[in-house]
Protein backbone atom coordinates (compact mmCIF):
# COMPACT_ATOMS: atom_id res chain seq x y z
CA UNK A 1 0.00 0.00 0.00
CA UNK A 2 1.47 3.47 -0.61
CA UNK A 3 0.04 7.10 0.36
CA UNK A 4 -2.64 7.56 -2.43
CA UNK A 5 -3.70 3.36 -0.95
CA UNK A 6 -4.06 4.53 2.28
CA UNK A 7 -5.83 8.03 1.45
CA UNK A 8 -8.67 5.70 -0.31
CA UNK A 9 -8.97 3.55 2.52
CA UNK A 10 -9.60 6.16 4.72
CA UNK A 11 -11.67 8.01 2.65
CA UNK A 12 -14.25 4.64 1.89
CA UNK A 13 -13.27 3.21 5.89
CA UNK A 14 -14.37 6.55 7.47
CA UNK A 15 -16.98 7.83 4.92
CA UNK A 16 -15.53 10.99 4.16
CA UNK A 17 -14.22 12.77 0.90
CA UNK A 18 -11.10 11.94 -0.30
CA UNK A 19 -9.53 15.32 0.12
CA UNK A 20 -10.35 15.33 3.89
CA UNK A 21 -9.25 11.91 3.96
CA UNK A 22 -5.92 13.81 2.63
CA UNK A 23 -5.93 16.06 5.24
CA UNK A 24 -6.24 13.41 7.90
CA UNK A 25 -3.21 11.02 6.46
CA UNK A 26 -0.68 14.74 5.70
CA UNK A 27 -1.10 16.11 9.53
CA UNK A 28 -0.48 12.36 10.80
CA UNK A 29 2.75 12.35 8.61
CA UNK A 30 3.51 15.91 9.58
CA UNK A 31 3.36 15.00 13.10
CA UNK A 32 5.54 12.15 12.52
CA UNK A 33 8.00 13.71 10.70
CA UNK A 34 8.27 17.09 13.55
CA UNK A 35 8.53 14.24 16.23
CA UNK A 36 11.14 12.43 14.49
CA UNK A 37 12.74 16.04 13.82
CA UNK A 38 12.88 16.67 17.59
CA UNK A 39 14.49 13.74 18.36
CA UNK A 40 11.25 12.34 19.76
CA UNK A 41 10.13 8.60 19.16
CA UNK A 42 6.89 7.10 17.88
CA UNK A 43 5.54 4.47 19.33
CA UNK A 44 2.08 2.54 17.54
CA UNK A 45 1.36 -0.23 19.83
CA UNK A 46 0.54 -3.61 17.67
CA UNK A 47 2.34 -1.74 15.09
CA UNK A 48 6.19 -0.83 16.10
CA UNK A 49 7.76 1.93 16.81
CA UNK A 50 10.07 4.78 15.14
CA UNK A 51 13.62 6.36 16.27
CA UNK A 52 15.89 8.85 15.03
CA UNK A 53 19.28 6.71 14.90
CA UNK A 54 22.95 8.99 14.38
CA UNK A 55 25.38 7.48 11.60
CA UNK A 56 29.45 8.69 11.92
CA UNK A 57 31.19 9.77 8.75
CA UNK A 58 32.52 7.27 7.18
CA UNK A 59 34.64 6.94 3.58
CA UNK A 60 32.63 5.28 1.29
CA UNK A 61 33.53 4.47 -2.66
CA UNK A 62 31.69 5.93 -5.46
CA UNK A 63 30.10 2.69 -7.27
CA UNK A 64 30.98 4.63 -10.69
CA UNK A 65 34.37 6.21 -10.68
CA UNK A 66 35.46 3.68 -8.13
CA UNK A 67 37.29 6.64 -6.31
CA UNK A 68 37.04 7.06 -2.04
CA UNK A 69 34.51 9.66 -0.89
CA UNK A 70 33.79 11.16 2.50
CA UNK A 71 30.23 10.77 3.63
CA UNK A 72 29.22 13.12 6.04
CA UNK A 73 27.52 12.21 9.38
CA UNK A 74 23.27 11.89 9.38
CA UNK A 75 20.41 11.17 11.05
CA UNK A 76 17.91 8.57 9.59
CA UNK A 77 14.38 7.22 10.94
CA UNK A 78 14.80 3.91 11.94
CA UNK A 79 11.21 1.33 12.24
CA UNK A 80 11.15 -1.66 14.75
CA UNK A 81 8.51 -3.81 13.90
CA UNK A 82 5.98 -4.85 17.57
CA UNK A 83 5.48 -8.36 18.60
CA UNK A 84 2.25 -7.94 17.73
CA UNK A 85 2.44 -7.21 14.15
CA UNK A 86 5.34 -9.87 13.69
CA UNK A 87 3.06 -12.39 15.13
CA UNK A 88 0.22 -11.66 12.65
CA UNK A 89 2.33 -11.68 9.53
CA UNK A 90 3.84 -15.03 10.53
CA UNK A 91 1.11 -17.13 11.07
CA UNK A 92 -0.28 -19.66 8.76
CA UNK A 93 -3.19 -19.38 6.80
Amino acid sequence: MNKSGLIEAVSRKENITEKKAVEVVNLIFKGFTEELKKGGRIEIRGLGSFVVRDYEAYTGRNPKTGRNIKVSPKKLPFFKVGKELKEKVDQQK
